[in-house]
């Protein structure tokens, strides 16, 4: 992890084309301002990692979807009946 130390005012700059300012240092609470391309994505690390996990969770219940999908194909097969498509 890289450290740097900046006062209110100061820019750091990521990649060419993001900028990060600090805006205002309160106490212990710091106000950043952030300029980068629209295609670019910025969320908070808890939001990013919740929808880490709801991705997960949506991709294993897919998995579950699909298993379940292949044993009713399976099961209609032996039963001598064209699965569902």
């Amino acid at each position: 992890m890289l450290y740097l130390t900046r006062k209110t005012g100061q820019t750091i700059v990521i990649n060419d084309n993001i900028e990060v300012t600090v805006i205002e240092v309160k106490g212990r609470a710091v106000k950043l301002g952030f300029t980068f391309p629209p295609e670019a994505t910025v969320l908070r690390k808890e939001i990013h990692e919740k929808i880490l996990r709801e991705n997960i969770e949506a991709a294993r219940a897919g998995e579950e979807f699909a298993s379940v999908n292949l044993d009713a194909d399976l099961l209609a097969a032996r039963l001598g009946q064209k699965p569902k498509a």
